[in-house]
Protein backbone atom coordinates (compact mmCIF):
# COMPACT_ATOMS: atom_id res chain seq x y z
CA UNK A 1 0.00 0.00 0.00
CA UNK A 2 1.07 3.33 -1.10
CA UNK A 3 2.01 5.96 1.88
CA UNK A 4 -0.64 8.54 1.88
CA UNK A 5 -0.58 11.70 4.52
CA UNK A 6 -2.69 12.11 7.21
CA UNK A 7 -5.81 13.36 6.33
CA UNK A 8 -8.13 13.58 9.53
CA UNK A 9 -8.07 13.19 13.31
CA UNK A 10 -10.37 11.95 15.71
CA UNK A 11 -10.35 12.12 19.68
CA UNK A 12 -12.31 10.17 21.72
CA UNK A 13 -12.44 10.26 25.71
CA UNK A 14 -13.57 6.75 26.73
CA UNK A 15 -14.35 5.81 30.88
CA UNK A 16 -13.30 2.01 30.92
CA UNK A 17 -14.43 0.34 34.01
CA UNK A 18 -12.43 -0.95 36.34
CA UNK A 19 -11.80 -4.61 38.21
CA UNK A 20 -11.10 -2.87 41.09
CA UNK A 21 -9.68 0.31 42.59
CA UNK A 22 -6.03 0.42 41.67
CA UNK A 23 -4.18 3.03 43.30
CA UNK A 24 -0.81 4.76 44.62
CA UNK A 25 0.72 7.41 46.72
CA UNK A 26 -0.31 10.84 45.34
CA UNK A 27 -3.23 9.26 43.16
CA UNK A 28 -6.58 10.89 43.79
CA UNK A 29 -8.55 10.35 40.51
CA UNK A 30 -9.79 6.44 39.40
CA UNK A 31 -7.89 5.14 36.28
CA UNK A 32 -9.71 4.83 32.77
CA UNK A 33 -11.18 7.66 31.64
CA UNK A 34 -8.68 8.70 29.10
CA UNK A 35 -8.16 9.52 25.42
CA UNK A 36 -7.98 7.83 22.22
CA UNK A 37 -6.52 9.17 19.03
CA UNK A 38 -7.38 7.88 15.47
CA UNK A 39 -5.30 9.56 12.42
CA UNK A 40 -6.79 8.49 9.11
CA UNK A 41 -5.46 8.59 5.31
CA UNK A 42 -7.09 9.90 2.53
CA UNK A 43 -7.83 5.97 2.00
CA UNK A 44 -10.11 5.44 6.01
CA UNK A 45 -6.83 3.44 6.72
CA UNK A 46 -6.65 4.07 10.25
CA UNK A 47 -4.38 3.94 13.17
CA UNK A 48 -4.77 4.49 16.90
CA UNK A 49 -2.87 5.71 19.91
CA UNK A 50 -3.80 6.67 23.55
CA UNK A 51 -3.09 9.32 25.79
CA UNK A 52 -3.39 7.73 29.67
CA UNK A 53 -3.49 11.18 31.03
CA UNK A 54 -3.66 11.78 35.19
CA UNK A 55 -3.93 15.42 36.27
CA UNK A 56 -1.47 14.13 39.22
CA UNK A 57 1.30 12.85 36.87
CA UNK A 58 3.98 15.43 35.72
CA UNK A 59 7.11 14.65 37.00
CA UNK A 60 9.15 15.64 40.11
CA UNK A 61 8.31 18.80 41.63
CA UNK A 62 6.10 19.05 38.61
CA UNK A 63 8.65 19.63 36.06
CA UNK A 64 6.25 18.60 33.21
CA UNK A 65 2.92 19.37 35.10
CA UNK A 66 -0.31 17.11 35.16
CA UNK A 67 -2.76 16.58 31.64
CA UNK A 68 -6.24 15.36 31.93
CA UNK A 69 -8.33 14.35 29.10
CA UNK A 70 -9.55 18.02 28.66
CA UNK A 71 -5.88 19.22 27.97
CA UNK A 72 -5.31 16.56 25.92
CA UNK A 73 -8.34 16.92 23.51
CA UNK A 74 -7.82 20.96 23.92
CA UNK A 75 -4.11 20.66 22.75
CA UNK A 76 -4.59 18.48 20.35
CA UNK A 77 -7.59 20.19 18.42
CA UNK A 78 -6.25 23.38 18.91
CA UNK A 79 -2.47 23.00 17.78
CA UNK A 80 -1.40 19.77 17.12
CA UNK A 81 -3.99 18.15 15.18
CA UNK A 82 -3.59 20.57 12.52
CA UNK A 83 0.01 21.13 12.76
CA UNK A 84 -0.11 16.85 11.74
CA UNK A 85 -2.55 16.80 9.21
CA UNK A 86 -0.50 16.76 5.52
CA UNK A 87 2.33 14.76 6.82
CA UNK A 88 3.40 11.24 5.93
CA UNK A 89 2.45 9.08 9.08
CA UNK A 90 5.59 7.43 8.55
CA UNK A 91 7.63 10.60 8.69
CA UNK A 92 7.85 10.39 12.95
CA UNK A 93 11.03 12.87 13.09
CA UNK A 94 8.98 15.44 11.13
CA UNK A 95 6.04 15.11 13.10
CA UNK A 96 7.52 16.21 16.22
CA UNK A 97 9.36 19.23 14.67
CA UNK A 98 5.48 20.12 13.75
CA UNK A 99 4.53 19.09 17.26
CA UNK A 100 7.03 21.60 18.97
CA UNK A 101 7.11 23.94 16.80
CA UNK A 102 3.17 24.53 17.52
CA UNK A 103 3.22 24.28 21.38
CA UNK A 104 5.86 23.19 23.74
CA UNK A 105 5.34 20.39 26.38
CA UNK A 106 2.42 18.41 26.59
CA UNK A 107 4.14 14.92 25.80
CA UNK A 108 1.16 12.55 26.70
CA UNK A 109 -0.78 14.24 24.27
CA UNK A 110 2.34 14.55 21.63
CA UNK A 111 2.52 10.83 22.72
CA UNK A 112 -1.38 9.91 21.66
CA UNK A 113 -0.59 11.72 18.15
CA UNK A 114 2.63 10.03 17.39
CA UNK A 115 1.57 6.57 18.48
CA UNK A 116 -1.64 7.24 16.12
CA UNK A 117 0.94 7.78 13.11
CA UNK A 118 3.59 4.32 14.08
CA UNK A 119 0.03 2.38 13.59
CA UNK A 120 -0.78 3.98 10.43
CA UNK A 121 2.49 3.92 9.20
CA UNK A 122 3.06 -0.36 10.19
CA UNK A 123 -0.45 -0.49 8.46
CA UNK A 124 0.39 1.19 5.22
CA UNK A 125 4.00 -0.09 4.77
CA UNK A 126 2.20 -3.72 5.87
CA UNK A 127 5.07 -4.17 8.62
CA UNK A 128 4.29 -4.22 12.73
CA UNK A 129 5.38 -0.97 14.84
CA UNK A 130 8.81 -2.90 16.07
CA UNK A 131 9.88 -3.08 12.91
CA UNK A 132 9.88 -0.06 12.43
CA UNK A 133 11.62 1.13 15.62
CA UNK A 134 14.73 -1.15 14.47
CA UNK A 135 13.04 -5.26 14.83
CA UNK A 136 12.48 -6.96 17.83
CA UNK A 137 15.09 -8.15 20.09
CA UNK A 138 12.29 -10.67 22.14
CA UNK A 139 9.48 -11.76 21.42
CA UNK A 140 7.74 -12.07 24.92
CA UNK A 141 7.35 -9.62 26.89
CA UNK A 142 7.53 -11.12 30.75
CA UNK A 143 5.18 -8.77 32.84
CA UNK A 144 5.16 -7.46 36.47
CA UNK A 145 1.38 -7.87 38.85
CA UNK A 146 0.85 -4.28 40.27
CA UNK A 147 -0.45 -4.70 43.38
CA UNK A 148 -2.19 -1.15 44.51
CA UNK A 149 -2.70 0.42 47.98
CA UNK A 150 -5.23 -2.32 49.22
CA UNK A 151 -5.32 -4.16 52.54
CA UNK A 152 -3.22 -7.05 53.31
CA UNK A 153 -5.53 -10.10 53.10
CA UNK A 154 -6.76 -9.07 49.90
CA UNK A 155 -3.22 -8.43 48.37
CA UNK A 156 -2.28 -11.57 49.55
CA UNK A 157 -5.25 -13.24 47.88
CA UNK A 158 -4.64 -11.04 44.58
CA UNK A 159 -0.53 -12.10 44.89
CA UNK A 160 -1.43 -15.71 45.59
CA UNK A 161 -3.66 -15.84 42.66
CA UNK A 162 -1.70 -13.93 40.27
CA UNK A 163 1.56 -16.07 40.90
CA UNK A 164 -1.15 -19.49 40.31
CA UNK A 165 -1.84 -17.60 36.72
CA UNK A 166 1.92 -17.59 35.99
CA UNK A 167 3.61 -14.07 37.20
CA UNK A 168 6.64 -14.26 38.59
CA UNK A 169 7.48 -10.78 39.80
CA UNK A 170 4.92 -8.70 42.22
CA UNK A 171 5.27 -5.02 42.50
CA UNK A 172 3.94 -3.92 45.65
CA UNK A 173 2.94 -0.13 46.33
CA UNK A 174 4.24 1.48 49.02
CA UNK A 175 5.33 4.80 50.02
CA UNK A 176 1.78 5.84 52.79
CA UNK A 177 3.33 4.40 55.96
CA UNK A 178 6.72 3.17 56.97
CA UNK A 179 5.17 0.49 59.48
CA UNK A 180 2.03 -0.20 56.83
CA UNK A 181 4.68 -0.73 54.22
CA UNK A 182 7.18 -2.97 55.77
CA UNK A 183 3.99 -5.26 57.21
CA UNK A 184 3.08 -5.25 53.97
CA UNK A 185 6.08 -6.64 52.20
CA UNK A 186 6.54 -9.28 55.01
CA UNK A 187 3.34 -10.70 54.38
CA UNK A 188 3.24 -10.83 50.85
CA UNK A 189 7.15 -12.89 51.17
CA UNK A 190 6.12 -15.19 53.55
CA UNK A 191 2.82 -15.59 51.21
CA UNK A 192 4.75 -16.30 48.18
CA UNK A 193 7.71 -17.92 49.06
CA UNK A 194 11.27 -17.46 48.42
CA UNK A 195 11.47 -18.05 44.73
CA UNK A 196 8.79 -15.15 43.33
CA UNK A 197 10.84 -11.60 42.32
CA UNK A 198 9.12 -8.87 44.51
CA UNK A 199 10.03 -5.42 44.37
CA UNK A 200 8.62 -2.30 45.49
CA UNK A 201 7.29 1.25 44.48
CA UNK A 202 7.00 4.21 47.15
CA UNK A 203 5.82 7.18 44.29
CA UNK A 204 7.87 9.41 46.07
CA UNK A 205 5.66 8.73 49.04
CA UNK A 206 8.64 8.98 51.75
CA UNK A 207 9.04 12.32 53.18
CA UNK A 208 12.97 12.35 53.87
CA UNK A 209 15.65 10.30 52.27
CA UNK A 210 16.36 9.31 56.10
CA UNK A 211 13.01 7.81 56.10
CA UNK A 212 13.13 6.17 52.98
CA UNK A 213 16.51 4.59 53.96
CA UNK A 214 15.26 3.03 57.31
CA UNK A 215 12.11 1.83 55.76
CA UNK A 216 13.93 0.02 53.31
CA UNK A 217 16.28 -0.98 55.61
CA UNK A 218 13.85 -2.95 57.62
CA UNK A 219 12.31 -4.51 53.97
CA UNK A 220 15.68 -5.94 53.12
CA UNK A 221 15.45 -9.74 54.72
CA UNK A 222 12.13 -10.04 52.51
CA UNK A 223 14.98 -9.61 49.57
CA UNK A 224 13.53 -7.17 47.20
CA UNK A 225 15.01 -7.04 43.75
CA UNK A 226 14.63 -2.91 43.51
CA UNK A 227 13.51 0.05 45.14
CA UNK A 228 11.33 2.09 42.58
CA UNK A 229 11.11 5.63 43.33
CA UNK A 230 11.26 6.33 47.34
CA UNK A 231 11.72 9.98 47.32
CA UNK A 232 11.07 13.23 44.94
CA UNK A 233 14.52 14.82 43.40
CA UNK A 234 17.02 13.46 41.55
CA UNK A 235 19.54 14.55 44.12
CA UNK A 236 17.74 12.61 47.20
CA UNK A 237 17.32 10.10 44.98
CA UNK A 238 21.59 9.22 44.29
CA UNK A 239 21.25 9.99 48.02
CA UNK A 240 19.24 6.91 48.19
CA UNK A 241 20.83 5.04 46.37
CA UNK A 242 24.23 5.58 48.17
CA UNK A 243 23.03 4.12 50.97
CA UNK A 244 21.10 0.93 50.41
CA UNK A 245 22.83 -2.45 48.23
CA UNK A 246 19.39 -3.08 46.57
CA UNK A 247 19.15 -1.01 43.07
CA UNK A 248 16.98 2.13 42.74
CA UNK A 249 14.86 2.77 39.90
CA UNK A 250 13.62 6.10 38.83
CA UNK A 251 10.45 6.71 37.61
CA UNK A 252 8.83 10.03 38.76
CA UNK A 253 12.54 11.52 37.70
CA UNK A 254 12.67 9.65 34.43
CA UNK A 255 10.67 11.27 31.56
CA UNK A 256 13.07 12.49 28.75
CA UNK A 257 16.44 11.46 27.63
CA UNK A 258 17.68 14.91 29.55
CA UNK A 259 16.79 13.59 32.36
CA UNK A 260 18.66 10.23 32.17
CA UNK A 261 21.71 11.99 31.54
CA UNK A 262 21.19 13.60 34.94
CA UNK A 263 20.15 10.80 36.45
CA UNK A 264 23.35 8.62 35.17
CA UNK A 265 25.67 12.04 36.09
CA UNK A 266 24.48 11.80 39.39
CA UNK A 267 24.30 7.88 39.67
CA UNK A 268 20.80 8.30 40.98
CA UNK A 269 19.55 5.17 40.08
CA UNK A 270 20.84 1.75 38.34
CA UNK A 271 17.68 1.06 36.92
CA UNK A 272 15.04 3.59 34.78
CA UNK A 273 11.35 2.86 34.00
CA UNK A 274 10.85 3.88 30.82
CA UNK A 275 7.50 5.01 29.20
CA UNK A 276 6.19 5.22 25.87
CA UNK A 277 4.52 8.81 26.79
CA UNK A 278 6.25 10.58 29.32
CA UNK A 279 8.74 11.51 27.08
CA UNK A 280 6.29 12.33 24.03
CA UNK A 281 5.90 8.92 22.02
CA UNK A 282 8.08 5.60 20.76
CA UNK A 283 10.37 7.96 18.74
CA UNK A 284 11.82 9.40 21.89
CA UNK A 285 11.05 6.56 24.13
CA UNK A 286 13.60 5.00 21.87
CA UNK A 287 16.21 8.22 22.60
CA UNK A 288 15.33 7.63 26.38
CA UNK A 289 16.48 4.15 25.82
CA UNK A 290 19.77 4.84 23.80
CA UNK A 291 20.98 7.42 26.87
CA UNK A 292 20.18 4.28 29.22
CA UNK A 293 21.83 1.72 27.41
CA UNK A 294 25.39 4.00 26.53
CA UNK A 295 24.83 4.79 30.79
CA UNK A 296 24.46 1.07 31.51
CA UNK A 297 21.57 1.58 33.25
CA UNK A 298 19.15 -1.02 32.70
CA UNK A 299 14.73 -0.49 31.76
CA UNK A 300 11.73 -1.79 32.10
CA UNK A 301 8.37 -0.58 30.48
CA UNK A 302 5.82 0.74 33.21
CA UNK A 303 2.86 2.99 32.50
CA UNK A 304 -0.62 4.31 33.68
CA UNK A 305 -2.36 0.80 32.98
CA UNK A 306 -3.67 1.82 29.52
CA UNK A 307 -6.26 0.30 28.02
CA UNK A 308 -4.72 -2.15 25.40
CA UNK A 309 -4.73 0.88 23.10
CA UNK A 310 -1.81 2.30 24.68
CA UNK A 311 -0.40 -1.07 26.27
CA UNK A 312 0.22 -2.37 22.86
CA UNK A 313 2.76 0.39 22.07
CA UNK A 314 4.49 -0.71 25.40
CA UNK A 315 4.78 -4.17 23.57
CA UNK A 316 6.31 -2.80 20.33
CA UNK A 317 8.76 -0.60 22.20
CA UNK A 318 9.54 -3.52 24.79
CA UNK A 319 10.36 -5.49 22.15
CA UNK A 320 12.60 -3.27 20.09
CA UNK A 321 14.22 -1.08 23.21
CA UNK A 322 17.56 -2.59 24.09
CA UNK A 323 18.11 -2.12 27.65
CA UNK A 324 14.57 -3.13 28.66
CA UNK A 325 15.34 -6.50 30.01
CA UNK A 326 13.46 -6.72 33.31
CA UNK A 327 10.07 -7.54 33.54
CA UNK A 328 7.42 -4.66 32.61
CA UNK A 329 4.60 -3.27 34.84
CA UNK A 330 1.90 -3.55 31.38
CA UNK A 331 -1.62 -4.74 31.71
CA UNK A 332 -2.68 -8.27 30.29
CA UNK A 333 -5.40 -6.26 28.02
CA UNK A 334 -8.30 -9.09 27.57
CA UNK A 335 -11.78 -8.34 26.54
CA UNK A 336 -14.77 -9.02 28.13
CA UNK A 337 -15.46 -11.73 26.24
CA UNK A 338 -12.50 -13.51 26.94
CA UNK A 339 -11.75 -13.26 30.21
CA UNK A 340 -12.09 -15.99 32.56
CA UNK A 341 -14.20 -15.53 35.61
CA UNK A 342 -11.98 -14.33 38.59
CA UNK A 343 -8.90 -13.95 36.48
CA UNK A 344 -6.41 -11.04 37.93
CA UNK A 345 -2.96 -11.55 36.58
CA UNK A 346 -2.47 -8.13 34.51
CA UNK A 347 -5.83 -7.51 34.68
CA UNK A 348 -6.72 -3.78 35.76
CA UNK A 349 -10.19 -3.34 33.71
CA UNK A 350 -13.50 -5.65 33.18
CA UNK A 351 -13.18 -4.92 29.56
CA UNK A 352 -10.63 -3.74 26.71
CA UNK A 353 -10.58 -1.72 23.86
CA UNK A 354 -8.79 -4.63 20.99
CA UNK A 355 -10.41 -6.76 18.74
CA UNK A 356 -8.54 -9.85 20.34
CA UNK A 357 -6.78 -10.82 23.71
CA UNK A 358 -3.27 -10.58 24.14
CA UNK A 359 -1.38 -14.10 24.49
CA UNK A 360 -0.07 -14.67 28.25
CA UNK A 361 1.86 -17.64 28.75
CA UNK A 362 4.31 -18.80 31.19
CA UNK A 363 4.19 -15.12 32.80
CA UNK A 364 4.71 -13.03 29.38
CA UNK A 365 2.86 -11.43 27.16
CA UNK A 366 3.72 -12.99 23.24
CA UNK A 367 4.61 -10.19 20.83
CA UNK A 368 1.54 -9.76 18.56
CA UNK A 369 2.43 -10.42 14.70
CA UNK A 370 -0.15 -7.97 12.83
CA UNK A 371 0.87 -4.99 11.08
CA UNK A 372 0.87 -1.86 12.80
CA UNK A 373 0.51 -2.12 16.61
CA UNK A 374 -0.48 -5.64 16.14
CA UNK A 375 -4.19 -5.97 17.21
CA UNK A 376 -7.07 -4.20 15.56
CA UNK A 377 -8.73 -1.87 17.38
CA UNK A 378 -12.26 -2.46 18.53
CA UNK A 379 -14.49 0.46 16.67
CA UNK A 380 -17.41 -1.20 18.26
CA UNK A 381 -16.35 -0.90 21.90
CA UNK A 382 -14.35 2.33 21.35
CA UNK A 383 -18.15 3.54 20.40
CA UNK A 384 -19.61 2.21 23.57
CA UNK A 385 -17.25 3.48 26.60
CA UNK A 386 -16.84 6.74 24.95
CA UNK A 387 -18.41 10.31 26.32
CA UNK A 388 -17.16 12.67 23.75
CA UNK A 389 -15.70 12.70 20.43
CA UNK A 390 -14.16 15.72 18.66
CA UNK A 391 -13.62 15.38 14.92
CA UNK A 392 -11.04 17.29 13.32
CA UNK A 393 -10.23 17.52 9.32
Amino acid sequence: MAESPIASVELHRISLPTRREHKWSGLTEPLGGYVLVKVADENGVAGWGEAPVLKDWGGEFGRYFGETPGTTISVISQYLAGAVCGCPPGEIAEIHERMDRMIKGFPYAKAALEIAAYDLAGKQCGLPVHRLLGGALRRKIPVTHSIGLIGFEQAEREAAQAVQEGVLTIKIKVGVDPDRDVKMVRRLRDTLGPHIALCVDANCGYRTVAEAVRTFRRMEQSNLIYFEQPVEGIERLAEVARAIDAPVMADESAWNAHDVIQIAEKRAAQIVSIYTTKPGGLYRAMEVAAVARAAGIICNVNGSVETGIGNLANLQFAAAAAPVVLSCVVPVSTPAQAQSPGKVAGIYYKDDLIAEPMRFVDGAIELPSGVGMGIAADEEKIRHYTIETVKIG
